[in-house]
């Protein structure tokens, strides 16, 4: 049996806690809104034919399959985490690479790009638009923090 996905949608969100950085990254997933789901991390590929839509809430405890970026700091850190997307240009899927650091979201974006430049390269294919889901965070003193970025898949055929 093939679960292809269809449809995806992106989120992201950012959390502290002054219990633990598990906690943090709990509150940072219901944040972004898929906290209440069993979630599955799947690699890189946006198979043929699929297409972004809006957020879509998703039933409690179902399995999600996604690419989940995360980073979990303490107090005074700046951390990031965030996933870019593309098609191909000749139309055959696309693609997504997944970071997280110690620093700014923006800093975060430039590494993503080199990642997806470097996807392109190795499959000597071109792609679209780079598109990007990215979520910045400091932390406070006496507290954990964590940011979250995720394309989530749904619906198979």
């Amino acid at each position: 049996m093939e679960l292809i996905p269809t449809k995806f949608f992106t989120v992201s969100g950012s959390a502290v806690s002054k219990t633990s950085d598990l906690n943090a990254f709990d509150i940072a997933l219901l944040e972004a809104g898929i906290g209440e789901q069993n979630l599955v991390s799947v690699s890189s590929v946006i198979p043929e034919g699929a297409y972004r839509i809006p957020f879509q809430k998703l039933t409690m405890g179902a399995v999600t399959h996604c690419v989940l970026a995360q980073m979990r700091g303490c107090e005074g850190e700046t951390i990031a985490a965030g996933i870019a997307y593309a098609f191909r240009k000749d139309g055959k899927g696309g693609y997504v690479a997944e970071g997280h650091i110690h620093g700014s979201a923006e800093s975060l974006r430039e590494i993503l790009s080199w990642k997806m430049q470097e996807m392109a390269r190795i499959r000597d294919v071109e792609f679209g638009e780079i598109k990007f889901e990215a979520q910045e965070l400091e932390i406070p003193m006496d507290h954990y923090g964590c940011c979250i970025s995720a394309l989530v898949f749904t619906e198979y055929r």
